[in-house]
């Protein structure tokens, strides 16, 4: 059990459109753009008869590259294809943020807020604000690194009752003096939205953001529900593959339990670049680095790692629980959009991802007309 709440939060048919792309030194067709996009996946998902990954690669906001490797079914030998369900770990903190934001935009709170306006009992509770609990600077014990976690792993846990069990424990730092990546800080957050809003935190991102912009294939986690094309998780022993450990999500909650499609991923990257969830002045403050109280700034927004390749500028995050591994990266300045979903938490896509961005930096698309 030790070893199941060490790992339980880590942080983790091919359809072508027509278009022309061109090299800075070289034309590059698409079918050639193709083959080095799939040597760079198969370089680590090349086992056809193991779980596998889907990837896809859009560009202005449509599908240039989509295709799966292994199986989403290892007992009945199923293939994973670009429409199965992936449990997205920590990519869950993208739609808490996103959440936390929208209801800024409503005037229903301020990210400058202190926690003790919604919770008047949480300890040091005024001096620590929404703010530093999206970026991760609030200092709060990080409940997947307590030993008592695995008292509550596999029970069902009320938002509260997540939040009543790391808010006693002693803080790592003061607030604002360091980045430390916390997964009690999402849970806190997606408590907060349920006290906000009035309404429970799964059923805030299904109306508000799932429903309100068509992500049809996306849900908040569950190993009971029967989920249409759902891909089943993997860990890899020395003896092989074996199904993932069974979990409660109302442990994770809104830190990783969602759960998604490459399509709908995309549904999702496009409804934030058209503004339809978060108006600029909001959507700026989760892309933009942030500054700690001395200062020094660092490179987290609200939900989003804000990095670079080659120097551009580059909106990341990855996800791992039981059984899965995610990885997305977005490139505003080219609109690029790249997603790796795996179905086995021995497989990370984040290299792979990061690789397939970067290729796509040394090149130019045009969309066809």
């Amino acid at each position: 059990m030790k070893k199941i709440c060490r790992l339980l939060f880590l942080t983790a048919y091919a359809i072508y459109l027509p278009f022309t792309v061109h090299a800075q030194r070289s034309t590059v067709g698409a079918k050639s753009l193709d083959k080095q996009i799939e040597t760079l996946i198969l370089r680590d998902f090349a086992d056809a008869s193991g779980p596998g990954g889907v990837f896809m690669v859009a560009h202005q906001g449509r599908a240039i590259y989509k295709k799966a490797f292994g199986k989403a079914n290892m007992e009945l030998g199923i293939a994973l294809t670009s429409e199965n369900v992936f449990q997205l770990g920590s990519m869950t903190k993208q739609f808490t943020a996103v959440a936390i934001l929208m209801l800024e935009q409503e005037g229903k709170l301020d990210v400058n807020d202190p926690v003790s306006k919604y919770i008047p009992d949480y300890p040091k509770g005024q001096k620590i604000t929404i703010h530093q609990l999206l970026t991760h600077t609030s200092g709060i014990k990080d409940f997947t690194k307590m030993k008592s976690l695995a008292d509550i792993a596999q029970k069902e846990m009320t938002p509260k009752m997540m939040v009543d069990f790391f808010k006693n424990e002693p803080v790592d730092f003061l607030p604002g003096e360091k980045f430390d990546y916390n997964n009690s800080g999402y849970v806190l957050l997606g408590y907060l939205i349920e006290l906000i809003s009035g309404e429970r935190y799964e059923d805030f991102i299904v109306k508000h953001i799932f429903d309100k912009i068509g992500m049809g294939q996306s849900y908040y986690a569950s190993d009971r529900k029967v989920i249409s094309k759902r891909a089943y998780g993997y860990h890899k022993k020395s003896s092989g593959y074996v199904n993932k450990t069974a979990i409660s999500f109302s442990v994770p909650f809104s830190s990783g339990s969602l759960m998604s499609t490459t399509d709908d991923l995309l549904k999702w990257q496009n409804a934030i670049n058209h503004n339809l969830l978060l108006n600029e002045k909001e959507k700026e403050s989760a892309f933009s680095k942030h500054k700690l109280n001395n200062g020094q700034e660092f490179g987290y927004g609200y939900g989003w790692h804000v990095r670079a390749i080659d120097d551009v500028k580059t909106l990341e995050h990855g996800g791992s629980i039981f059984g899965f591994k995610t990885m997305v990266i977005y490139i505003p300045e080219e609109d690029i959009y790249v997603v790796g979903l795996s179905n086995c938490d021995c497989n990370s896509p984040t290299k792979v991802v990061g690789d397939i961005a970067a290729l796509m930096l040394k090149i130019r698309i045009e969309p066809a007309n």
